[in-house]
């Protein structure tokens, strides 16, 4: 995938731009395995919500550049400039929490492209993503037994929703980086490729969804998120009348008429 023309964000810490209906963010910070700091986090967050919204965007791969990490967590390098007192970690932490959440509640599929290793934040930005492919050489953890850390609510519940309680509990208890067949093996990752398929293995990836219709798969999305959510808070009017919607669409008359012709269709999320 060529992305040498994507756009520069927090001083060229952070990439983002649309590639054939793919949006991309990219961490670019290899010196320090993608580590990132605050404004990485606002800038990030804040290109995703304006993808949210183009309709040009029909999905959104996350990545690291350098090969080496997806992405490492905070940066340790800026917690004297932006965690030294109680109001810097207050705003540091709702910076990281914005940018998660901005990528879970991304209204289109979200893709995490894994390369190397996926450790702590790491691995919280991939479990908010709908999908998650790596390489076979990447490797999975988060530290925070290790380190002392707290780990909040949301990202221990979506990291449950994929791997379910038991392994929740031994990826914290351990501490202990796992290889990619494992994360395979415990419903971590979709896909492990090796390292030289991965590419283009993730191209045809997003070039195959980016052909299917948008509604279908925006209504998809949200009925798995709210499956995520207790029987009480889920909009059930709203998803029935988001797949009404599908049944109602241009979309779907093209879809019937392509299947008829025999003919790759052409959706316009409408």
């Amino acid at each position: 995938m060529k992305l040498s023309h994507l756009n520069e964000y927090a001083d060229g810490k952070i990439l983002a731009g649309v590639v054939d209906a793919t949006g991309h963010i990219v961490i670019n910070n290899p010196e320090r395995h993608n580590a990132v700091s605050k404004d990485m986090y606002e800038a990030a967050a804040a290109q995703v919500q304006k993808m949210a919204t183009d309709d040009n965007v029909r999905l959104l791969m996350l990545r690291g550049a350098g090969g080496k990490a997806f992405a490492s967590g905070a940066d340790i390098s800026k917690f004297e400039k932006e965690r030294n007192s109680e109001e810097q970690v207050a705003a540091y932490q709702a910076a990281t929490a914005h940018f998660y959440a901005s990528v879970f509640n991304f209204p289109k599929p979200t893709i995490a492209y894994i390369q190397g290793y996926c450790i702590g934040g790491g691995m919280a930005l991939a479990v908010a993503c709908d999908l998650r492919l790596c390489e076979d050489k990447s490797r999975f953890a988060v530290p925070a037994a290790k380190l002392g850390l707290g780990y909040g609510f949301e990202g221990v519940a979506r990291l449950n929703a994929l791997v379910g309680p038991s392994m929740v509990k031994e990826i914290f208890f351990t501490a202990r980086q796992f290889n990619a067949q494992e994360a395979y093996d415990m419903g971590l990752v979709n896909r492990v490729l090796p390292a030289h398929m991965l590419s283009a293995y993730a191209e045809d990836y997003c070039r195959r969804i980016s052909e299917n219709a948008p509604m279908t798969m925006g209504s998809i999305k949200a009925i798995t998120q709210d499956l995520q959510k207790p029987e009480s808070e889920r909009d059930l009017d709203r998803l029935a009348e988001m797949v009404k919607a599908c049944f109602d669409s241009e979309d779907y008359i093209e879809g019937r008429r392509a299947f008829m012709e025999k003919r790759t269709p052409q959706f316009k999320g409408r």
